[in-house]
């Protein structure tokens, strides 16, 4: 009896972090929108005190589709000035 190869799972990753909130934050969810069918699960970190927000942020975003796709996304996201991204893929079968 042959065997099914098994499709390998991939889980990716996007952390961004963003600098001056206020001043970025525009650009970053206009493409988290456009990229809206991609993003998976998205959490977003940020210190808050009692009377003021950080005005640093940490977003995660798990994305699916194509690595082109998802590569662009990155790409696009680091071009924002204020912007750092880093991707993490974890696969198995």
């Amino acid at each position: 009896m042959a065997t099914k190869a098994m499709k390998e799972i991939k889980h990716i990753i996007l952390g961004v972090h963003i600098t001056d909130r206020v001043q970025n934050a525009g650009e970053v969810q206009k493409l988290f929108s456009e990229y809206g069918c991609s993003i998976k699960t998205r959490l977003g970190l940020h210190e808050v005190h009692h009377n003021a927000c950080s005005p640093n942020g940490l977003i995660l975003l798990e994305v699916v589709g194509e690595d082109a796709e998802v590569d662009q996304l990155r790409k696009r996201l680091a071009k924002i000035k204020g912007v750092q991204v880093k991707k993490m893929e974890f696969t198995h079968t």
